[in-house]
């Protein structure tokens, strides 16, 4: 009889555990405000972001959504961070495609990018943009790469291993030249070469498209396989001579692994809820962003193709972090 009411006390504990964890999900974003961790510094693409998303979801779903930057490591301080938080669906990872390049770049990254979060949805995803300094006397990449082999030549990035930073190196190798690689934090590349810092700068299209608006920058070449609609007037670098080149800068939405599916399908959905906003799509259109509606399982099927996509770029540009 022990046995019996002993089993039968398990069962209950297990039943009322399972009707809590459900509960959570059902009752998910009503307990307490949602953190979204982002992964770079105030003005970075993944800042801007973050920040209008948190707005919109606290605008549409009445409860607070609020932003806490945590730079550091390309990412890995704020992934370290979230990783550790609480799964249940009140601590997001807001980060760039430096999560899928960090595994390769860093000898630990302090994160494995298959285990230990769950993909909740792909944010906006964004071109890289070369440009540089009006005073440079260049108008499009072929210039550039003369002039590279004329003069000593230094360009700006987001950081060492960020795609802003890869695109030029496999630019730099096709061709042949060498500039020198000025590694920045996100929001301040674009501003070296506007101060002259550096001729060029490298960096997802947010941070510099104002300043080629304002004609602080000239605008040489956007990273991805057809031209922004943001700067359709920019060509793209394989119309320039090279090929190959769709390089990307994503923001993507993380929870901790064991986060509840239904907290995770229910992130999405509001996620995609919110990215097709007519005034959210229209902001972010004019920044150089574009989305599309996905779901977790997609996003996480991308991820899985990015890993190995960049882990090559990482070793052919032998870019290394210790």
């Amino acid at each position: 009889m022990k046995t019996i009411v002993t089993a039968m006390l398990g069962v209950g504990a297990a039943a009322l555990l399972g009707w809590s964890a459900a509960g959570s999900a059902q009752e998910w974003p009503k307990q307490r405000p949602v953190q979204f961790v982002v992964a770079f510094g105030p003005g970075s693409s993944t800042d801007i972001v973050g920040r209008l998303m948190a707005q919109k979801l606290t605008e549409v779903l009445g409860q607070t959504f609020v932003v806490e930057n945590r730079p550091g490591a390309g990412g890995n301080i704020a992934a370290q961070l979230v990783k550790r938080a609480q799964p249940d669906g009140y601590t997001v990872l807001v980060i760039s495609v430096a999560y899928t390049v960090n595994p390769s770049l860093y000898a630990n990254p302090g994160y494995d990018a298959t285990k230990d979060f769950v993909p909740v949805a792909l944010g906006p995803t964004t071109p890289n943009l070369i440009t540089v300094n009006p005073s440079v006397p260049v108008k499009n990449l072929q210039e550039l790469v003369e002039l590279a082999r004329k003069q000593p030549l230094a360009y700006a990035s987001s950081g060492i291993g960020t795609t802003t930073h890869l695109s030029v190196e496999r630019i730099k190798t096709a061709a042949k030249i060498d500039i020198t690689h000025v590694p920045y934090q996100p929001a301040q590349a674009a501003g070296a070469a506007v101060a002259g810092q550096t001729q060029i700068s490298s960096t997802s299209m947010p941070p510099a498209v104002p300043h080629v608006k304002s004609g602080k920058l000239r605008p040489i070449a956007v990273t991805s396989a057809q031209r922004s609609p943001a700067l359709p007037d920019v060509p793209t670098v394989n119309e320039q001579g090279f090929s190959g080149f769709d390089d990307l800068t994503w923001i993507g939405f993380f929870v901790p692994a064991g986060t509840p599916a239904d907290t995770v399908n229910r992130l999405n959905a509001e996620v995609n809820r919110v990215l097709e906003l007519p005034d959210v799509r229209e902001r972010l259109g004019q920044l150089g962003f574009e989305s599309r509606r996905n779901t977790p399982a997609e996003f996480a099927a991308f991820v899985r193709e990015e890993i190995p996509k960049w882990a090559k770029a990482v070793k052919d540009s032998g870019a290394k972090v210790d």
